[in-house]
Order: structure tokens, then C-alpha cells, then sequence
């Protein structure tokens, strides 16, 4: 898919959801929309998303990577 530039993202490369239940950072150069994998729309619809210009950042914040679009990262 592509980086979004609505919600309260500005065209970042990580997507965080801050959905307290959820709380896992999204790829978006490596999205994956089948049903039931990102979901990324709904995330920014629901006024969860959080954006990162880096990985590493998300993490630190306390995100982990969605084992969709970031299956290789460590969590």
C-alpha cells in the first residue's frame, strides 16, 4: 500500500496503535490488507495512529512490530 497523509500521519513510514488493546507498530511500505491483517484505515478512522519516523522509536514507546508487515522484526 502506501504512506498516508491524514489522521495524524504525515507521510512517516511506521504506523502505531495506540488502541490500549493493541499496541503494535505497522510497516507501511510493507503493508499487508488481506482480512484481518493491518487494518490500517481503521486504525487512523478511530483516531489511533501514531506515527514514527523509525522503528526503533515505536519500539521504545512500547509498540510491537505487527507480526504482518514486520514478521522479520524482533520483538
Amino acid at each position: 500500500m502506501t504512506r498516508r497523509y491524514r489522521g495524524n500521519m504525515n507521510g512517516e513510514k511506521y504506523l502505531a496503535n495506540a488502541n490500549p488493546g493493541k499496541r503494535e507498530v505497522h510497516d507501511l511500505d510493507n503493508e499487508q490488507t488481506g482480512q484481518n491483517q493491518c487494518q490500517i484505515d481503521e486504525i487512523i478512522a478511530a483516531g489511533n495512529d501514531r506515527p514514527y519516523n523509525s522503528l526503533e522509536a515505536a519500539k521504545r514507546d512500547g509498540y510491537d512490530p505487527c507480526h504482518h508487515c514486520l514478521s522479520g522484526s524482533t520483538r
